[in-house]
């Protein structure tokens, strides 16, 4: 990467990064990476899980048609369930009303969860003709935000309607990157994706940071891919680094959260860490508020 890029990727940062932004009753983070595998799902699920263990009120949304994150909190036939988000969605397109709690899974460990399935490609397809079809995940949140602190939308890998949606809705992005491949050409795409949805649909959209994921810091190559993200994104890369780990790949077959699985091991002490870094970010934005002007 050239130095002038180098520069350019850093202006992006420290003129979207996390600052000073008005305090909703709900913060919204996606979590979001137009590139699969890059552990996005289980770090919106032992996030949320780990919010929850610091006693906040946790909606997880699963925005994949996929159902990974509806799997792996323990529901593993996704297409049987009903009603879904993409119910949810088609409420807020036809103006029906929805109950309170529609929808909303309970898991053991305390956070709420919307699901997903397949149905969720054809509201894609459908959301292409709907009118102000970039905000009706926005709607839909608005009508929960006050039941909770905070809500996380796992985005599916595209840049498409419903990622975009998810955007819109959003307070931040969080960025999982595999520390296993060159990221910088598809950081670059999402970067401009978020700038475009900041200027034109949600400017109060911040990015809280880039979060290193399946970190081997015995291989050359991580350790080259880690340097290089911190040296081009600086201060916008947490502290915490998500390592590599068995355990954690086991939870997407157990449907336990990492805490319950291993909860003295590497992964979940990372994730224990990486909770602590968001929940600092929102006490420095009401700190930062709560300052008198000088």
């Amino acid at each position: 990467m050239t130095a002038d890029r180098q520069s350019e990727q850093l202006c992006f940062f420290e003129t979207h990064f996390t600052t000073e932004r008005s305090i909703e009753p709900v913060k919204t983070i996606a979590l979001a990476n137009q590139k699969g595998g890059v552990g996005k799902t289980t770090t919106a699920a032992s996030l949320g899980i780990g919010l929850s263990r610091q006693g906040k009120k946790v909606l997880l949304i699963d925005a994949d048609a996929q159902g990974n994150l509806t799997q792996m909190l323990g529901w593993p036939q996704p297409d049987e369930l009903s009603p879904t988000l993409s119910t949810l969605m088609e409420k807020i397109i036809a103006e029906q009303p929805i109950t309170p709690g529609e929808g909303i899974l309970h898991h053991p460990s305390g956070v709420h969860l919307v699901p997903a399935n397949i149905e969720l490609s054809a509201l894609e397809v459908t959301l292409v003709n709907t009118m102000s079809r970039e905000t009706v995940l926005r709607q839909y949140l608005s009508t929960v935000a006050d039941r909770y602190d905070y809500a996380l939308i796992d985005c599916m890998p595209s840049l498409g309607m419903l990622t975009i949606n998810a955007l819109t809705a959003a307070d931040s992005v969080i960025i999982p990157v595999q520390a296993q491949y060159l990221p910088a050409k598809g950081l670059e795409q999402l970067l401009r994706t978020i700038t475009r949805v900041k200027r034109q649909l949600n400017p109060k959209l911040e990015v809280d940071g880039i979060v290193l994921t399946m970190v081997d810091s015995r291989t050359t190559l991580a350790r080259e891919i880690n340097a290089l993200v911190r040296k081009t994104y600086g201060g916008h890369v947490f502290a915490s680094e998500i390592p590599r780990s068995i355990k954690a790949a086991e939870i997407s077959v157990e449907n336990k959260s990492i805490y319950d699985h291993d909860r003295s091991g590497k992964a979940a002490l990372a994730y224990e860490n990486l909770t602590r870094e968001v929940l600092s970010l929102g006490k420095q934005i009401k700190r930062h508020r709560a300052d008198p002007v000088r």
